[in-house]
């Protein structure tokens, strides 16, 4: 009765190799990207981590719901080890969850930042192209005031 089923080593060993896995991957330097594209990927990472994340919560739900059984069953020192087992997921579990929301966001308002940035440039290139049109244009003779003030307005 002390002794959690053999399911439960299965899924603690699921979990934690899981949580591994994904604390290495947003452990990777976060590195300045100047590419949307890469950006988009990168999010659409970080997007299928949160899906697992939200599929591998079953499994931690029934670690927490055996170890309040045996809690229940066993004696203290064996419950009180797998308490603390399970806090220790647990608190990496929320740590992990929060980078992950933590990540998104500001990848999201980055991307966000470098798509106006894109935008503004466009304008600013289009705007620069019809100056360098208009200050490339041929200059009125100097009697022609009308042709002069017309160009001082354009100015």
């Amino acid at each position: 009765d002390s002794l959690p089923p053999a399911h439960y080593k299965e899924t603690m060993n699921t979990i934690l190799s899981w949580i591994q896995q994904s604390e290495t991957k947003l452990s990777m330097p976060q590195v300045a990207v100047a590419e949307y594209e890469i950006m988009e990927q990168r999010l659409r990472e970080l997007k299928a981590l949160q899906s697992s994340l939200q599929e591998q919560q079953k499994g931690l739900n029934y670690l927490s719901t055996t170890v309040e059984d045996l809690s229940r069953k066993a004696p203290a020192e064996v419950s009180q080890k797998y308490r603390s087992e399970i806090e220790v997921i647990l608190g990496r579990w929320k740590k992990l969850s929060a980078q992950l929301v933590e990540h998104c966001q500001k990848l999201e308002e980055r991307m966000t930042k470098l798509q106006r940035f894109q935008n503004d440039t466009k304008t600013l290139r289009k705007w620069m192209a019809e100056v360098d049109v208009f200050l490339k244009e041929e200059w009125p003779a100097l009697g022609d005031s009308e042709a002069l003030e017309k160009q001082l307005e354009q100015c």
